[in-house]
């Protein structure tokens, strides 16, 4: 039987809307210096001061210590950096690391006295974000940062160096600056930290990411270890500082003391870990959200010891579409007594905008519209922090839920006929998630 007009003009009329083409990571334009040379990762003079902070450091015969983040790029950035101190020479006993406690950054002052008992002439500090604040610790020391969280000029310990990949496109992991770094300080460090680089980035940037200019050639790492076994090493690392418990110092063991990614792969302690943060994923990841006024965020609340709400926040970035959404926020209750814990994603729908939305810009913005001028100040310094692609913040529970007043969730957003709107709109929120998912297939 022949299909009618009609018939073959609904058919077409649901086909699946199409995904939005998202150029490739490596292509973004880099800024370029008066000799038309590409500046990445980093500013050569910043990326030169590093490798003399890191050469003066052996020399010494010193105490140095590494502070390195909790996730795989921090972690791998520091195991990248342990290693070619003692490739050039310095004693292992004189090399400690410092692991920070959960919900703890290193401005907070128990975190500056615990830095301070290791008595450490030379402070490395690895992928921790930038901020303008007093010294590292109080004692005489000398301190490096290494980092590529968005900071503005200044915004870095007091009387610290510093090396930054922020402002030079595409924008380098703290793991791959640190190898790029590191890799012409020693002949070795290419052959023993070329994995963990390719781990560290992965683990910011995804594993889909292709390893071609500026970024380095990696085709030696994936043909000695495999790309299904590096991916494999990235879920594993990630999962102790995700668990409830907080294990981060049984995931930096187990890295410092691999050497390859193989060595990962059969860890207990990696691998239940890894399993309880999948159940707390699967039981959180389906809460409804719902949608700020003008349509542009949505909100996800969760209740969980486990940091989950940034791998919750990325699922959802990947499927929530509509022309008008710009952030993903998901916002936990239960991480921490008294504070809210949010993590904020691009979705995938308006990741090719021009203009590209800047998550940092979006939430400065609304706290500033806030009918209390003091909002801001009260929120902290742990507000909007992190890249203009993936934020966040912690702050306390108050402050959150004034926050989110001014969001106006679940008004209608102007311009919409008043034809769509149901006779419970007084009881239900207008802006509802089916208005913001592709049609399903049987794919999906």
């Amino acid at each position: 039987m022949k299909r009618s007009v009609s018939s073959v003009s609904k058919t077409t009329s649901k086909a699946k809307r199409q995904r939005p083409q998202v150029p490739e990571y490596h292509l973004t334009p880099s800024l370029r210096d008066e000799s038309g040379e590409a500046i990445w990762p980093a500013p050569r003079d910043q990326i030169e001061r590093a490798r003399n902070f890191i050469r003066e450091c052996v020399t010494s015969k010193k105490r140095a210590l590494i502070v390195p983040d909790k996730d795989a790029d921090g972690l791998s950035s520091g195991a990248i950096l342990q290693k070619t101190l003692m490739l050039l020479g310095l004693d292992p006993g004189l090399i400690s690391a410092h692991l920070l406690q959960k919900g703890r950054n290193i401005h907070d002052e128990s975190e500056r006295k615990a830095m301070a008992a290791y008595e450490p002439e030379f402070i490395f500090i690895l992928d921790q974000g930038s901020r303008r604040s007093p010294p590292v610790i109080d004692a005489p020391h000398r301190a490096l940062v290494i980092d590529h969280h968005w900071a503005l000029d200044g915004d870095f310990p007091e009387g610290s160096e510093h090396i930054t990949a922020c402002n030079s496109p595409p924008v380098a992991t703290s793991s791959l600056l640190t190898y790029h770094i590191c890799w012409s300080l020693h002949e070795e460090v290419a052959a023993t930290c070329n994995w963990l680089c390719v781990m560290g980035t992965h683990g910011d940037l995804g594993n889909t990411l292709k390893w071609e200019p500026p970024f380095p050639d990696m085709k030696v790492a994936f043909k000695t270890y495999t790309k299904k076994a590096l991916n494999e090493a990235v879920s594993l690392i990630n999962a102790p500082r995700r668990t409830s418990t907080y294990d981060v110092p049984a995931a930096w063991a187990a890295l410092t003391a691999a050497v390859t990614p193989a060595d990962l792969l059969k860890n207990p302690m990696l691998l239940a870990a890894r399993a309880e943060v999948n159940a707390e994923v699967e039981r959180c990841t389906h809460t409804a959200p719902k949608f700020s006024g003008d349509a542009k965020i949505a909100i996800f609340r969760i209740n969980s010891a486990a940091q989950v709400h940034p791998v919750i926040a990325t699922r959802w970035a990947g499927h929530l579409q509509s022309p008008k959404l710009e952030v993903i926020l998901v916002a936990n209750e239960g991480y921490l007594p008294g504070m809210v814990h949010f993590s904020c994603r691009i979705p995938r729908s308006a990741r090719a905008r021009d203009p590209p939305v800047n998550i940092i810009e979006v939430l400065q913005s609304i706290a500033e519209r806030a009918p209390n001028p003091t909002l801001r100040e009260r929120l902290g310094e742990s507000f909007a922090r992190g890249h203009k692609e993936a934020s966040g913040g912690i702050v306390p529970k108050a402050e959150f839920e004034e926050f989110l007043e001014i969001l106006e969730i679940g008004k209608k957003p102007e311009g919409t006929s008043p034809k769509k709107q149901k006779k419970d709109s007084g009881e239900k929120q207008s802006n509802t998630p089916m208005n913001y998912f592709g049609k399903p297939t049987a794919t999906e």
